[in-house]
């Protein structure tokens, strides 16, 4: 129902800007745990979409990899330049050439407009195109059938768009929109928001293994046996290490890596309790070690299905558990807690 809400404020978005310049929307993907199928928030759950950005007719985004020594690259700014539209798109007669029209008072007024709405110099704002849609869900809300049925609040957020919906039983859902953009034709996103501490400009852009973390559980689907436990392990997992040091990102992490180097056959009903134990002892495993792999970095088990810029096939394993390496006091209160939640 969320997703289906999305898609018709991006359809009439698609309606309204078809003759415009401003970035084009491509249809939301769900991402997260609430997608992913392992929730257990209930009723607090939120509903996170990845809307993948491309740009407007006229327009191209060249993305300028941050300074950072770390590869492959996280952060990105995207700028955003004109490009010829003579022979590569069909001619529009309220939108000539941005590039080679004669009329270059027109050429410039259009390119400026682009620029002061969406832009900090000519980097594409995450702050500035937040609130920009924000304005524009607020003036469409209620066009569409679907949306007359409930109540919408926009909730503060510098860096994604977050929706409170409530309908006519008075109860509240909140979806979260996260603008994204595609790194070549790969599953790597560059994100409007990022989990991580890694976004310290309104034109900076992290990279976001959200779409094709989202593939490797569909995938995983499409593999096990019917009735398998997989997801109800992770969520049963997270629950049981949630209010501690430990992120559900790294439980997923394990988790996917579990997933591709044990039989899928054994993730059933019978054997819960098992793959719980399994779990848990890869985990403590991993801290003793100081080490867990990022999945998508540097790892052969990633399936085929999943495509990856080359940098991620060929980048050194990331340790998750970088953090604990370096500070044996955080490894030690790390193991501390694991002991206690593991001998209750």
């Amino acid at each position: 129902l969320v997703k289906e809400l999305v898609e018709e404020v991006i359809q009439v978005y698609q309606e309204l800007s078809s003759d415009t310049h401003f970035p084009v929307m491509q249809p939301p993907i769900g991402i997260g745990s609430t997608y992913e199928g392992w929730s257990h928030h209930g009723d607090d759950a939120v509903y996170r979409l990845l809307v993948p950005l491309k740009a407007g007719r006229g327009h191209s985004f060249c993305l300028k990899e941050s300074i950072e020594e770390q590869r492959p690259k996280r952060t990105f700014r995207a700028k955003v330049q004109l490009k010829c539209t003579c022979t590569t798109e069909e001619p529009a007669e309220n939108m000539p050439c941005f590039l080679h029209h004669p009329d270059k008072r027109q050429r410039r007024h259009r390119r400026e407009h682009l620029l002061s709405v969406l832009c900090t110099g000519s980097y594409l704002d995450v702050h500035k195109m937040v609130a920009w849609f924000q304005d524009f869900v607020r003036s469409i809300w209620g066009m569409r059938p679907k949306m007359c049925h409930y109540h919408l609040k926009m909730l503060p957020s510098p860096r994604s768009c977050k929706l409170q919906l409530t309908d006519s039983l008075g109860r509240t859902f909140v979806t979260e929109l996260i603008f994204g953009l595609q790194q070549g034709d790969s599953d790597i996103f560059l994100c409007s928001r990022s989990r991580e501490a890694t976004l310290t400009t309104s034109t900076t852009w992290s990279a976001s293994c959200a779409v094709a973390e989202a593939k490797f559980f569909q995938h995983i689907a499409r593999q096990v046996p019917r009735g398998s436990y997989h997801l109800k392990c992770l969520r049963v997992c997270t629950q049981i290490l949630a209010g501690t040091g430990f992120s559900s990102a790294a439980m997923k992490a394990l988790v996917m890596h579990l997933l591709t180097t044990t039989p899928l056959s054994g993730w059933c009903r019978g054997a819960f309790v098992e793959r719980l134990k399994d779990i848990m002892q890869y985990l403590h495993c991993c801290l003793e070690r100081k080490h867990l792999h990022h999945f998508f970095l540097g790892n052969d088990n990633v399936p085929e299905e999943i495509s990856l810029p080359a940098a991620y096939e060929m980048a050194e394993p990331l340790n998750l558990f970088q953090g604990l390496a370096q500070d044996p006091a955080a490894q030690a209160k790390a193991l501390c807690e694991f002991k206690v939640i593991y001998d209750r």
